[in-house]
């Protein structure tokens, strides 16, 4: 069968079967459209980057990303394309599937097993696991489950920028008061000082903020 067929049969109805809905599922997440390569005049685009799923616990808070393969392939076969990815993302757990069951990562413990088509854990499960492998309590959990600031038509953060967000935020919550964000120019460093103001006064952590915005040009 082919990766598609894969996907279709066993490994979407696996993920769904564990408890994660159509919110939280996304597929060929598309994270990056390609190096720009100049041949002279020319321009093109390099290969993009997209995971097969991404599987977020609450919106802008990715747990895991799964890696297809056909079932001429070992069942870990993906894993590596699958923490390339999640080291990109800031993603803790990678899993890699060929229909037969699942190879799991973790990131954050570098623990490695396998597990049944029936075993995929649901997002509570990975969501708990998550927390002891931080060692994150309640007051942490308050500030980092704190949504983003969003109304209609408004802009959603780009992965770099939803990284540096969510890292500022958990630093800050975990009692870290200086964060220095490192950011190249145009990449919005603007509104990710905005979203981890927004987020860190919502959710009653912080009231007074004093930022520095520099820019450097060469």
């Amino acid at each position: 069968m082919s990766e598609e067929d894969i996907k279709l049969r066993y490994i979407t109805p696996a993920i769904q079967n564990a408890g994660w809905d159509n919110k939280q599922i996304r597929m060929e997440y598309v994270f990056t459209e390609g190096r720009i390569i100049l041949r002279g005049n020319i321009t093109a685009r390099g290969r993009k980057k997209s995971a097969d799923y991404l599987l977020s616990y609450k919106n802008n808070f990715p747990l895991a990303i799964v890696e297809a393969k056909d079932n001429t392939q070992p069942v870990g076969a993906g894993l590596q394309q699958a923490i390339d990815y999640a080291n990109t993302l800031d993603v803790p757990y990678v899993y890699s599937s060929n229909g037969d069951g699942f190879v799991e990562q973790n990131l954050i413990t570098g623990e490695v097993k396998e597990l049944k088509l029936e075993e995929f854990p649901s997002p509570e499960a990975l969501y708990k696991r998550y927390r002891i492998d931080n060692g994150i309590d309640d007051a942490v959990e308050k500030v980092m489950l704190e949504p983003y600031y969003y109304t209609l038509n408004y802009k959603t953060p780009r992965y770099y920028q939803r990284v540096a967000i969510n890292r500022t935020v958990d630093a800050v919550a975990k009692g870290q008061n200086r964060v220095l964000v490192v950011s190249a120019t145009g990449t919005g460093k603007t509104f990710m000082i905005f979203q981890i103001i927004y987020r860190l006064w919502k959710s009653g952590l912080k009231k007074r903020f004093y930022t520095w915005q520099i820019e450097t040009y060469s």
